[in-house]
């Protein structure tokens, strides 16, 4: 909480990671309904954000502090609303992507296939049978009438050729790791 004080997006991220299935399920049970249940953690996440440094470790755990911010969210939420409901809540949270995740998921799609485009024929060939084929290198190789080690060397010129490719296009480690 003292990096997310400091505006530290990863520690954020991480918080939210950890905590929000298990505030959504309560939110969810709370109040009744799944769209009040994803303002309510939004909310919290939103207090996070902004009143991190409230959180005082010496009050109890970080948990019992998400639980009691959502419980006051959901309790004025439901002064204006008035739902009970004995619906049995999801499991998970709702795993569609954001319009903005879906964009970049696009973006970093047509680099990729941009990518593979412009190798050479046999390395497209080996990054296409390995990766999008799923073949085990042994099978590759054989469909490319190639020595095993030979197969494994042009898949290492090919990947070193694509990670520039990517990298000229913009793309960084970052990017991947965010991608859904």
């Amino acid at each position: 909480m003292a990096a997310v004080a400091r505006r530290d997006a990863q520690a954020f991220r991480t918080i939210v990671e950890r905590h929000s299935p298990a505030l959504y399920r309560y939110a969810y049970r709370f109040m009744g309904q799944a769209n009040e249940a994803e303002d309510v953690v939004q909310d919290v996440f939103l207090k996070v954000w902004t009143r991190a440094g409230d959180w005082r470790p010496d009050r109890g755990s970080l948990g019992a502090w998400l639980r009691r911010v959502t419980t006051n969210r959901c309790i004025d939420k439901k002064r204006r609303r008035r739902l009970i409901s004995d619906i049995e809540p999801p499991e998970v949270v709702d795993g569609a992507c954001l319009a903005d995740d879906a964009a970049n998921a696009s973006r970093l799609a047509r680099v990729a296939s941009d990518a593979v485009a412009s190798l050479p024929e046999r390395q497209r060939a080996a990054i296409i049978l390995t990766y999008y084929e799923d073949l085990p290198n042994a099978a590759a190789a054989d469909a490319l009438s190639m020595k095993l080690k030979a197969f494994e060397s042009l898949l290492v010129r090919a990947r070193s050729a694509l990670a520039t490719l990517v990298a000229r296009a913009g793309v960084t480690a970052a990017d991947l790791g965010s991608a859904p």
